[in-house]
């Protein structure tokens, strides 16, 4: 056992919250419910702060929403850190973290290098008995996954995978130390974010660079942004206002959705708008337009050619631009998440990079020295990078074995299909929340936005039962049966349910296809969880039990 796991789990035997995960979500809870002097603590499987920016940290990694709202709202925080840039790295997020760190003293109240395998709640104690793979067993009254919804790695089972004798990693396990990859020739399975990122660092530097796509990415420009000192200055002055502005729009970001029809205003205002949202960069062409390019296809055909027509301009081969931007489009704008880019169709017209379209001519089997593909070609490998995505949204909290008081593990609960009561808990798991998960906004919102409304929303509900002598909450089936329909009826108008994609559960083999978020947008679901608040939590079982009397007196 790690020495920071020993100190970190010290006197911790009874908590009142385990928390597992020290993303964004994770800190933020601890914070919180430490305020309110609550006994917490995290355990995170990394070796440090992060989450999902401590995995990944191969080349060309950056978030892809603007560092204003990617960040805590707090401001004893936000008026002392400036990032670089509009879409900061992940070095400069991990440095964001280690800040965050130093002004929250959080490091000791949390054990890294400790992953959960267990979990299973005592009914007669009403105390969760959560086991690691060091073999030590805690017992928390309340459980808080703070996992993330891409942080359970997706690797296909290619034949002949395990024979590779170069090396092979996947983006979201990429080696803490780097890997070099000047001057070697490299191989990239996937095309989705990390793909695109890796893809448009790589290709410039490798001796030779092969792309298996599958799908086309309907990626949009960037448009990064350098800041210096006079440009914080002003940005610190509009701060406030574009913070509380998050929770007023659709997807927690500062701009939203145009109120309108893209079919009530003519073809010229069309363009002109069309213009503008491409030229700001980030999602603005996505998140930012005519609302119903979300549930009418006609609209999202409009949105379509108008990319097309600018990609297009980029990419020089006729048959990169068949693979690429096809006339056909590859699923409705948006059914999949866009991934930012700043160079990455330019990236195809090297001598050097070679596109194979996998639908076209799938990969037969991995070798020992690369990838063949079905026409019989081995294409001869140094580095297989892994771009396969993630078992998003359910599969963080599938992987750890948690048992409900039914005897039945979350797995099998969620095997054909999740359900949830408001994204944060659900029913036959007591005491057990989760955050930036299942029919939450998720996918669809600002992170630390979704994890801010959420994580208030848990804090204040384990204050409510602390100030009543209650020990146990759990949501009924019937509030859980009405809330799950409610996300699928809201989903069944909009083009992103009915296109197989990591938003429906659809890239991993075997997984129930189902709309996996909340879309109704954020203002909605904020007031949904306002209102159960409001109302005591009627729609939840809500009981006590003896609080024993050593409660609250064990060291922070």
């Amino acid at each position: 056992m790690s020495m920071d796991h020993a100190e970190a789990i010290s006197n911790v035997q009874h908590l009142d919250a385990l928390i597992v995960g020290a993303g964004f979500s994770g800190i933020y809870q601890l914070h919180q419910l430490r305020k309110r002097g609550f006994s917490v603590k995290i355990f995170d499987a990394a070796g440090g702060l992060g989450g999902t920016w401590y995995w990944n940290c191969y080349p060309g990694a950056r978030v892809d929403s603007d560092f204003s709202i990617y960040q805590f709202a707090m401001e004893d925080l936000w008026k002392d850190w400036n990032f670089s840039e509009r879409f900061p790295g992940w070095e400069e997020l991990r440095e964001y973290f280690h800040y965050v760190d130093g002004k929250l003293n959080l490091s000791r109240d949390i054990a890294f290098n400790t992953q959960i395998i267990s979990a299973r709640f005592d009914t007669t104690t009403d105390r969760w008995a959560v086991t690691t793979q060091h073999g030590t067993v805690v017992h928390p009254r309340f459980l808080i996954l703070c996992t993330g919804y891409t942080s359970e790695p997706y690797f296909p089972d290619y034949k002949g995978l395990a024979t590779f004798e170069g090396e092979c990693h996947h983006t979201a396990r990429w080696p803490q130390g780097g890997l070099e990859l000047k001057g070697k020739r490299v191989g990239i399975i996937g095309t989705g974010a990390s793909g695109v990122q890796m893809i448009q660092e790589s290709g410039p530097i490798t001796s030779h660079l092969t792309v298996f796509q599958r799908t086309a990415n309907i990626a949009l420009p960037i448009r990064q942004i350098k800041f210096d000192r006079k440009m914080h200055k002003e940005i610190k002055e509009s701060h406030p206002f574009i913070l509380r502005r998050r929770l007023q729009t659709f997807t927690g970001f500062h701009y939203d959705i145009i109120p309108k029809s893209l079919f009530d205003i003519t073809p010229e205002e069309r363009i002109l708008v069309f213009e503008d949202q491409w030229s700001r960069g980030g999602f603005s062409f996505w998140l930012g337009t005519f609302e119903d390019i979300f549930h009418d296809q006609r609209a999202n055909d409009e949105v379509y050619s108008f990319w097309r027509k600018k990609v297009l301009q980029r990419i020089d081969d006729p048959e990169m631009q068949r693979k690429l931007a096809p006339a056909v489009q590859p699923h409705p704008f948006g059914a999949k998440r866009p991934s930012l880019e700043h160079q990455y169709f330019e990236v195809f017209n090297r001598p050097n990079v070679t596109l194979i379209d996998i639908k076209e001519n799938p990969i037969a089997e991995v070798t020992p020295k690369g990838v063949k593909t079905q026409d019989g070609v081995e294409h001869e490998l140094d580095i297989l990078i892994l771009a396969t995505g993630f078992d998003a949204v359910t599969g963080s909290i599938t992987h750890i074995d948690i048992e409900g008081t039914d005897g039945v593990p979350i797995r099998d609960k969620w095997a054909k299909g999740a359900s949830t009561y408001l994204g944060v808990m659900t029913a036959n798991f007591p005491n057990m929340f989760f955050t930036f998960g299942p029919q939450a906004p998720t996918a669809f919102c600002n992170g630390p936005t979704c994890v801010e409304i959420q994580g208030d929303w848990i804090v204040d509900c384990i204050d409510y039962l602390q100030g009543r002598g209650l020990t146990r909450i759990v949501p009924t089936q019937v509030a859980e049966n009405d809330y799950s329909k409610l996300v699928k009826d809201i989903a069944s108008t909009q083009l992103w349910s009915h296109h197989k994609s990591w938003y429906t559960g659809a890239n991993i083999p075997g997984k129930a296809v189902e709309p996996l978020n909340f879309t109704g947008g954020v203002p909605l679901y904020g007031r949904m969880l306002k209102e159960s608040a409001d109302r005591g939590f009627h729609e939840f079982s809500l009981s006590a039990r003896e609080v024993e009397a050593t409660n609250h007196l064990y060291k922070l």
